[in-house]
């Protein structure tokens, strides 16, 4: 995966292994540059919810899994980011709940397109939509390099997992009459606001979360999964997600006002 060996004590373990899988990404041109930058944002939403999966985000990963499988046509877009992080949980989402995937790109670039491609089938999967030699649609009002997308793919499905997503295409998507779920740790981001459903989580745990997900409701009935997604409120989702990381910073700053040396020590990289 990398060349750099993280100790296995290092308290920052995690967190840097994951930074080194997205650096091998950009040396493999599967990461455009710009996805470097926003690697980096989220770790740092990723700190300021406790780098945690919250109840209200596996119930929020439960919601999309289950709107997978109600879906007649779910696809699952791919960027460069997803594709470093969690090949393999891709294709396995993909596989449990029969949504294809599909590569998406705004940095564009046919060497781009085929080293994601090249990582998606090393990690199992069998088709891949997206690719510059299959039959393209455009999505109106759309103008990035994200507005073309694959006529047997995001072009007819009535579900759409755009996980690290950028909001203009959320919007865009939404106004074609597509459901929209993402992985996003900012609940404050266009795509978070625009989606049907938000999971506010790391990619990194959030796709084994779905996979599990996936396996305990692949034989349940229409009814359960309805009934999933009609209690889940997005907008209650986006509200509590936002209360929980100011519950944390405001743990963190009393934890500093008591034990400043100790606070210190446990927050240091």
């Amino acid at each position: 995966m990398t060349d750099i060996h993280v100790p296995p004590d290092h308290p920052r373990r995690v967190s840097l292994e994951t930074r080194h899988r997205i650096i091998e990404g950009h040396k493999k041109h599967i990461v455009a540059t710009a996805g470097l930058l926003a690697h980096g944002r989220g770790e740092a939403f990723d700190y300021m919810i406790g780098e945690t999966t919250t109840d209200v985000a596996k119930e929020a990963a439960q919601a999309t899994v289950a709107a997978m499988f109600l879906a007649e046509w779910p696809v699952i877009s791919v960027n460069g980011n997803a594709c470093s992080l969690v090949p393999d949980e891709l294709v396995e989402l993909s596989d449990l709940t029969g949504a294809p995937l599909e590569i998406n790109l705004f940095y564009y670039r046919k060497e781009r397109e085929d080293a994601i491609l090249r990582t998606l089938m090393e990690a199992g999967a069998k088709k891949v939509l997206g690719t510059h030699d299959r039959p393209s649609e455009t999505i109106p009002e759309l103008s990035s390099n994200r507005r073309k997308v694959d006529s047997e793919g995001i072009a007819k499905a009535d579900f759409v997992l755009v996980p690290l997503e950028d909001g203009d295409r959320t919007e865009a998507l939404r106004r074609v009459g597509k459901y929209v779920a993402t992985i996003d740790l900012n609940p404050m981001s266009r795509t978070a606001l625009y989606s049907n459903l938000t999971i506010v989580d790391n990619i990194v745990r959030a796709l084994p979360v779905m996979v599990d997900f996936a396996r305990e409701l692949a034989d349940a009935p229409d009814k359960e999964l309805k009934d999933i997604i009609d209690s889940f409120d997005n907008t209650a989702n986006l509200r509590q997600s936002i209360k929980l990381i100011g519950e944390h910073l405001n743990d963190m700053a009393r934890q500093a006002d008591r034990h400043p040396q100790k606070f210190v020590d446990e927050v240091s990289d």
